[in-house]
């Protein structure tokens, strides 16, 4: 299915996710049983016993009863089976159908209620991005499994995105899917998709930017994140202070600025902050927001324009409580939150990012330059600034390998730092993992 990501970030160390168990093929022990016994009665009658015909009997049996690499299952599983897969089939042309009619109406038939209206957010949201069509162009099946009323399955997708500036993105992501019967009928709830390594070890040396402060050496590069990340430890509390960057309304486009907590080697990530996003007719709306991944982000409402000066702050209450507080010190306004989140606490980041929809990752578009100030975290119960803490800089890129978004070298208090937008182009792309708009 052509959706976010999310699920995941493999920044820094690429994560390659285990294949899915498979139950071994064969037969049960009575069913052997019964035909050694026979085939021994049968070579009984002739007067002779081939031990080594027999075995290769029963292998021949057993081969043609379930080949190597299925599980042997009855027809009623067979059938179960056959319609998981039909109906994921046909919601990926429902998909793609509606986004080329503009009738979402057509994916409700092959999903749930709630999964259906993230559907019609993704192809809303793409198509304010200038996607003219969608397209699944390979689907390879990995793993199929039905249990009861439930069903998992696992696919390899290649969709390809044909935007209306004439380019083109393939992207080919690995689906887990799980369906519901309901009504007699499979559906599909959820789609998650582990994704591909965003950000990879960096080559060293410094691209040409101009922004206030020095540019930081790349540590480690990616397709929609750049800022800086700490990891080694557990980390239970992020916060940072920045100003709202305004946003030329020139082209199509987005950004997004935030704290989080997780994602850095996890596919768990706990994140808060601001976007703009420009729209086709050259509006940009500012907004607040949080998202928990898998799940998809949400605006919240603490009103925010471009020059405000906002903080936000991630804690640990107890457990999996945490509390996400956001202020907006130019007007005063807040939004505070308790959440419940199964975070693994392995990291900490504070980012500037361009957003994902779909599949693939928007324009980003021209803020300028962001900065950062008070950005510290809580690792193993200490307080510690991003120097304290050894933050690795993280340099965003386009296609091209040309730095899009640049962090500075930390500054002199140990918790600032400026990233800032280069004039390289942004074109949207593939393999990102982070929120949509």
């Amino acid at each position: 299915m052509f959706e976010g990501d999310p699920t995941a970030t493999n920044p820094m160390t690429p994560l390659s996710p285990p294949p899915p168990a498979r139950k071994s093929g064969g037969l049960s022990g009575s069913r052997l049983l019964v035909v050694g016994l026979l085939a021994f009665a049968l070579a009984a009658l002739v007067g002779r016993v081939d031990l080594d015909a027999l075995v290769s009997a029963a292998r021949n049996y057993v081969d043609r009863v379930a080949p190597a690499g299925q599980t042997a299952t009855n027809p009623t599983d067979s059938a179960a089976v056959a319609a998981v897969k039909d109906v994921i089939e046909r919601a990926n042309q429902a998909q793609s159908q509606a986004y080329a009619r503009n009738d979402s109406s057509i994916m409700r038939a092959t999903a749930t209620d709630s999964y259906y209206q993230e559907l019609v957010q993704i192809n809303r949201d793409l198509r304010s991005t200038g996607a003219d069509s969608i397209e699944l162009t390979k689907l390879d099946w990995v793993d199929v499994t039905v249990s009861g009323s439930t069903a998992k399955a696992v696919t390899n997708e290649t969709w390809r995105t044909t935007y209306s500036d004439g380019s083109v993105a393939d992207s080919t992501d690995r689906n887990e899917y799980t369906l519901v019967l309901q009504s007699g009928a499979w559906k599909i709830s959820t789609d998650a998709q582990p994704g591909t390594q965003v950000i990879s070890p960096g080559t060293g040396t410094v691209p040409s930017v101009t922004q206030p402060g020095t540019p930081a050496s790349i540590t480690s590069s990616s397709s929609n994140w750049s800022g800086y990340a700490a990891s080694g430890g557990s980390f239970t509390s992020v916060t940072a202070t920045w100003t709202v960057p305004t946003v030329a309304a020139t082209s199509t486009g987005a950004d997004a600025t935030w704290v989080g907590i997780g994602g850095l080697t996890s596919r768990d990530l706990l994140q808060a902050g601001t976007q703009a996003f420009v729209d086709g007719s050259g509006t940009v709306a500012y907004s607040s927001w949080i998202e928990m991944l898998p799940q998809s982000s949400r605006e919240v409402p603490l009103t925010v324009s471009a020059g405000d000066s906002v903080t936000v702050t991630i804690a640990q209450q107890a457990g999996t409580d945490w509390l996400i507080s956001m202020k907006n010190n130019t007007t005063g306004g807040t939004y505070n939150v308790t959440v419940q989140y199964t975070s693994s606490s392995s990291s900490a980041e504070w980012v500037q990012e361009a957003p994902s929809i779909g599949r693939g990752l928007v324009s980003l578009d021209q803020f300028g330059a962001v900065k950062f100030t008070g950005a510290s975290a809580v690792r193993d119960g200490k307080a510690m600034s991003l120097s304290a803490l050894g933050a690795k800089a993280i340099t965003m890129i386009n296609g091209q390998g040309q730095a899009l978004a640049q962090p500075s070298t930390i500054g002199t208090d140990g918790s600032s730092f400026t990233v800032a937008r280069t004039d390289a182009t942004s074109s949207p792309s593939t393999g990102g993992r982070g929120r949509r708009p």
